[in-house]
């Protein structure tokens, strides 16, 4: 006969707390070093891929809940209808939404995307924020085609957005 330490309804308590454990592992930001290390590999693709150089300052990198991303702008950084990352030139500031994993390319390409905004930010002045975003996906499916991901855009969609035409023109 099998020794049986928890049994009944503690056994199903234990049970949720080993599951909510498991998710708040899962929901973890990732270290710091293992963050560093993607971010040094993306720099180093970027200063080969890129038209931009590398800025002197390393843009500071911050992990948020999917509904503050929301709350912080209406056009984040979309991949597979998932809210991903974004970018505040004030204050130098990536954003990337968790969860968020190291281990997933379409997260870490992502966080390319949004290096290189802050590249371009550093490099140059856009009179229209947005026209930064046709180069930055362009980046991003090149970095993903390298692993062989298809990244799954609609770039009729992104050119529109990076076309910075106003959308709502009626004739008189």
């Amino acid at each position: 006969m099998p020794l049986t330490l928890v049994s009944g309804p503690l056994r199903a308590g234990l049970a949720v707390l080993v599951l909510l454990a498991a998710s708040a592992a899962a929901a973890a930001d990732p270290d710091r070093a293992a963050l560093r290390s993607v971010v040094k590999g993306l720099e180093r693709w970027l200063d080969r891929a890129a038209p931009y150089p590398r800025p002197m300052e390393a843009p500071a990198i911050v992990f948020i809940d999917a509904a503050e991303a929301r709350a912080m702008h209406r056009r984040a950084g979309r991949l597979d209808g998932r809210l991903r990352g974004l970018y505040a030139a004030t204050g130098a500031t990536i954003y990337l939404v968790r969860p968020w994993s190291p281990r997933d390319p379409r997260d870490v390409s992502a966080l390319l995307h949004e290096l290189v905004h802050h590249r371009q930010t550093e490099a140059r002045h856009w009179y229209c924020e947005n026209a930064q975003e046709w180069e930055a996906y362009r980046l991003q499916a090149r970095w993903l085609g390298e692993l062989g991901i298809d990244p799954g855009f609609y770039w009729p969609a992104i050119l529109l957005e990076a076309s910075c035409t106003p959308r709502d023109i009626h004739p008189d």
